[in-house]
């Protein structure tokens, strides 16, 4: 089967699949492992403490790998800028870069004249719409079931993404309920032309910094594992429910104020639970997908499994 779309002819990838940026989560050896099974693995930049320790990833990805690459730039995170792990990334040559959770403008303005193909996490069809005035490259369009942070819309990932294919030229990539061949020919069916998947990266054997305690989590849990917190801050968020989401859901509903929610919204408590398996003191993201993910398989076999999922998928359609 082809799999040639204008995501995979953008990028020089063999498959339209994408790995997310994953906070704390996504270095050099699951990028490496994405990239190799042929689609497009990131590492994330504003989880790392140091300009120079992103460096020290992309390097690592290449030592792993030759095929192309990407890193993400969650630029709305509180007090960091980007600008440093930004230089890295433009002395390295990195291929591509993906920016997620805030405004895109300063950062495409920023990459004037370099030759770095951007993708923008878009959650509404108003931002899919700028992301292409402002030069992106390709968008990917995340829908209310996703994990990690999501639109204000409540918009799902079915509806969503066909109305950002008819609003924009650019390429669409789907993201948010997607976890299998299923999920991948779906999003194809809607117009988008690639996939991108948090969650069900996050349960593979080369994702080595997510605790394995999350990882069976993710395995055990069911659709309605999940709950969206910090809504009351206008930066709706899907994570695994437990004890410490509940609390925020309680501090959020007496209209708690950022203050009062910091230290329990923070890196540090995603991290507890992500990084170090404290599955009631910390939280941890993680999209409705969650109810199709049954194993913890190595990257390669999970995205073999859903190419062949999907090329039996297709010869249902052609008889």
């Amino acid at each position: 089967m082809n799999w040639s779309t204008r995501v995979t002819e953008l990028l020089n990838i063999r498959y339209p699949i994408i790995q997310g940026g994953l906070a704390h989560l996504a270095y050099h050896e699951l990028a490496a492992a994405v990239s190799n099974a042929g689609g497009l693995g990131q590492i994330t930049a504003m989880s790392l403490k140091a300009p120079e320790l992103l460096r020290e990833e992309i390097r690592k990805v290449r030592e792993k790998t030759d095929r192309p690459f990407g890193v993400n730039f969650a630029i709305g995170q509180h007090g960091r800028s980007y600008h440093e792990f930004l230089d890295v990334a433009i002395e390295e040559k990195v291929p591509i870069v993906s920016v997620t959770g805030g405004n895109p403008a300063p950062f495409f303005e920023y990459l004037k004249g370099v030759d770095v193909k951007k993708l923008v996490l878009v959650a509404a069809v108003r931002q899919a719409k700028k992301a292409e005035e402002l030069g992106a490259d390709a968008v990917m369009v995340v829908g209310q079931e996703g994990g990690g942070h999501i639109g204000r819309e409540d918009l799902s990932t079915f509806v969503l993404v066909p109305q950002v294919v008819d609003a924009v030229k650019i390429p669409v990539i789907a993201s948010g309920g997607i976890g299998d061949g299923r999920g991948l020919m779906a999003a194809l069916s809607l117009g988008a032309e690639g996939i991108e998947m948090g969650t069900r990266f996050i349960a593979t054997k080369e994702c080595v910094h997510a605790h394995e305690a999350y990882k069976r989590a993710i395995v055990e849990g069911d659709a309605t594992s999940t709950v969206v917190i910090k809504r009351s801050l206008g930066a709706p968020g899907r994570a695994l429910k437990n004890r410490w989401t509940s609390r925020i859901l309680e501090l959020e509903k007496a209209n708690a104020t950022y203050e009062l929610l910091k230290d329990y919204i923070s890196g540090e408590a995603n991290k507890r639970f992500a990084n170090e398996g404290n599955v009631e003191e910390g939280f941890a993201w993680a999209g409705q997908v969650v109810g199709l993910i049954k194993d913890i398989p190595t990257v390669k076999e999970l995205i073999d499994r859903m190419i062949k999922e999907g090329e039996n998928i297709r010869k249902r359609w052609q008889s």
